[in-house]
């Protein structure tokens, strides 16, 4: 069977792909061996968020009464939280069939892996059928970071068993404070569980801006959840029905942490188990699939996207990449950027941000000046219950061109697209001061940060 171009791995950069290669009439296949939509729609980015979803209206009513509204009798049912969180994964995930459908994808169940350059078998069930294609897409993705930890624990967890628990833990230790451990930190504490999160770096978020990921740190503690950092976990044994978690603390004797269960949560791996790239002659190693500017791996009819490139693992990032892959298969140039890329963490409040930290201009040598706005400040900010947060604008002492955009605030992995066009379309600090932002809105605060860089400070001494 002979294709244009056949992508593989149906994720959020693969389905993409597909429908884009169909879309520029080539005759398209994907192969996916579970379901459709990858990590980001099936066990990471929409479940976790309608997750998050639920666990902020927890939080709202908790707070109600400074609102002036008196509730009682609040019961957290988890259960029909996760059907809940089943039953929009399942719409979506319909709606990517329906959509690859329309555009006319051919679209296969199994594993796929590398006969030679230019054919792949498709393994499904015991029975195998061969695809061929002038171009393949490879978009694997990533799976769980496993960690070897000593003991005999039954509770540890990974993020996708985290999201099939049918019954809300009491306790939970979480073991790593990169994203995927503050955002279930910040799900399962507004849910009422008591968290502790064990990180063995110096800070949480390590490639956040320091100040931001300190303000972030500060409303965890506030919320009730324990982060020890500089910390590492050296067992984790069965007590009963509970676990207990032996955790040393810059080489001190080890203190015990009892938890229902324990989240290991240290971050992603590329995946390419079955693929056979060796057939088909595509360097790879551990870090990933290694690619070009127009993501052409070693052999220049296959593209590699995604989280399995061993780059910034971010579902709109594959997408995108989907995108510019299917185009330059087609022989188009894209005009996608790669340049700046939004990065989101969806705790409570949320942390984006887009272009360079402080840390890596310092580094790099590169002048630049801060401009900081407090949402103290802001009285959408206020009006809404957040009175802790921060917009950041780096930007370029001489012409004003915006550097790096950092803020934690609530709506911030909104407000951040703003930003992104900003610095995509080479914005000064200036231009956004003397653009008209609507009042009373949260994106006010990038407009009043921008302001301070300006020199025209309104609602900030």
């Amino acid at each position: 069977m002979d294709f244009d171009v056949l992508v593989i791995g149906g994720g959020p950069g693969g389905y993409v792909a597909a429908i884009r290669a169909a879309q520029l009439g080539a005759k398209t296949a994907l192969v996916e061996k579970e379901e459709l939509g990858g990590t980001c729609l099936n066990r990471g980015c929409i479940p976790t968020k309608a997750l998050l979803a639920a666990s902020e209206k927890v939080a709202e009513i908790k707070q109600a009464e400074k609102f002036g509204i008196s509730v009682s009798g609040l019961k957290v049912d988890f259960e029909r939280m996760i059907e809940r969180k089943n039953a929009v994964v399942n719409r979506l995930r319909g709606g990517v069939n329906f959509l690859l459908q329309k555009n006319k994808v051919k679209v296969f169940k199994g594993t796929a892996g590398f006969l030679d350059g230019r054919t792949v078998q498709i393994s499904r069930g015991g029975e195998n059928e061969k695809a061929t294609a002038a171009k393949i897409i490879i978009a694997t993705g990533s799976v769980p970071r496993r960690l070897n930890i000593p003991g005999n624990a039954e509770g540890v967890l990974d993020s996708d068993d985290v999201l099939n628990l049918r019954e809300l833990p009491e306790s939970l230790v979480i073991i790593g404070g990169g994203v995927i451990g503050v955002e279930f930190g910040s799900i399962f504490s507004n849910l009422g569980t008591k968290v502790t999160i064990v990180e063995i770096m110096d800070r949480i978020l390590p490639q956040v801006d320091r100040e931001l990921a300190g303000l972030l740190l500060n409303q965890l503690k506030k919320k009730g959840i324990t982060v020890l950092t500089g910390s590492k976990v050296e067992e984790v044994r069965k007590a009963g029905s509970r676990n207990v978690v032996l955790v040393s603390r810059g080489g001190s004797a080890g203190a015990e942490v009892v938890a229902d269960k324990v989240l290991v949560a240290p971050g992603r791996v590329p995946f390419v188990e079955g693929l056979n790239l060796e057939a088909a002659g595509v360097a790879w190693s551990r870090e990933g699939i290694a690619v070009s500017e127009d993501l052409t791996t070693s052999i220049d009819h296959i593209y590699a996207i995604g989280d399995v490139t061993g780059g910034v693992q971010l579902a709109h990032l594959a997408s995108a990449q989907g995108i510019r892959a299917a185009e330059h298969a087609a022989g188009r140039k894209s005009y996608i950027s790669m340049k700046y890329v939004p990065s989101c963490i969806y705790t409570d409040p949320e942390v984006a941000s887009a272009g360079f930290t402080e840390e890596e201009l310092q580094q790099k040598g590169i002048a630049y000046k801060a401009a900081r706005f407090p949402l103290q400040a802001s009285g959408k900010a206020l009006a809404m219950g957040y009175e802790e947060g921060l917009v950041k604008i780096l930007y370029d002492p001489e012409f004003g061109e915006v550097l790096g955009v950092h803020m934690v605030a609530p709506r911030a992995t909104d407000i951040i697209a703003e930003a992104v066009l900003a610095m995509r379309a080479e914005l000064t600090v200036a231009e956004i001061a003397t653009t008209i932002h609507a009042h009373p809105t949260l994106s006010e605060a990038l407009l009043e940060a921008a302001h301070v860089a300006h020199g025209t400070p309104i609602h900030s001494a």
